[in-house]
């Protein structure tokens, strides 16, 4: 008999314990730019930001209720605005006139009634750069093995390294057999490369497939057909 209540009373804390849920995930801006980022709760409450910079601890920004903020720091008073919508418990920050030194993931936070913990956001990653540069060069390369065809899509020389990587058939993701590796630094001058993996079945070689990716300076798809670059294995 008190299973149900237990169970019901674990999901009621659970429900109000839900992670606020932040957007963008990933923001890139240029220096001297702003940037924007809300943060959506399960009902109306008390937000908290916090920004955890590189090699620092976790600070909070501000708190703010019904739109009204009360700052740490006076000298974020200038730079830092918030915005609540009208109906909806979604909350919003802006940070005017970016540097390089706001780069960093920031969180909105909230109490849980009385609780002595905060909930943190899922946070949003913001970089901010002094420059920016398109990939120099992207190729699809293949290789046959087996029963398999592996393509690997290479984007060379970009900067920052926030880019989205993606493979499509007949204009839908796929997302089977895919492996993303992590952006890496090849070059002294700060560029960063990357590289995805897509393997197909060997009767699936007349299929055109499509690397695509995303970069804040560019954006393109490169086809698998016509490919003449073949990797030994």
């Amino acid at each position: 008999m008190l299973l149900f209540p237990v169970l019901l009373a674990t999901s009621f804390w659970s429900y109000m314990q839900s992670v606020p849920v932040q957007t963008p995930g990933i923001q890139v801006r240029m220096n001297g730019m702003s940037a924007s980022m809300s943060c959506q709760l399960g009902g109306k409450n008390v937000v908290h930001w916090y920004r955890l910079l590189p090699g620092q601890p976790p600070e909070r920004i501000l708190y703010e209720s019904g739109g009204t903020p009360v700052f740490d720091d006076n000298k974020d008073r200038d730079r830092f605005e918030v915005r609540n919508h009208p109906t909806e418990p979604v909350y919003e920050l802006e940070i005017k006139s970016l540097t390089p030194r706001d780069s960093g993931t920031y969180y909105c936070a909230y109490w849980f009634y009385h609780s002595i913990s905060l909930v943190f956001g899922s946070g949003t990653k913001l970089v901010v750069s002094g420059k920016s540069s398109p990939p120099k060069n992207s190729e699809i390369l293949q290789t046959k093995h087996k029963n398999q065809i592996m393509y690997v899509c290479f984007i060379e020389k970009f900067y920052p390294e926030v880019i989205r990587v993606t493979w499509t058939e007949d204009q839908k993701e796929v997302t089977d057999n895919v492996v993303k590796g992590d952006a890496w630094q090849a070059t002294k001058e700060e560029e960063y490369s990357i590289a995805s993996w897509l393997t197909v079945p060997a009767e699936s070689e007349n299929k055109k497939y499509y690397c695509k990716y995303e970069h804040e300076e560019k954006s393109t798809s490169l086809p698998t057909q016509g490919i003449f670059h073949m990797l030994k294995m």
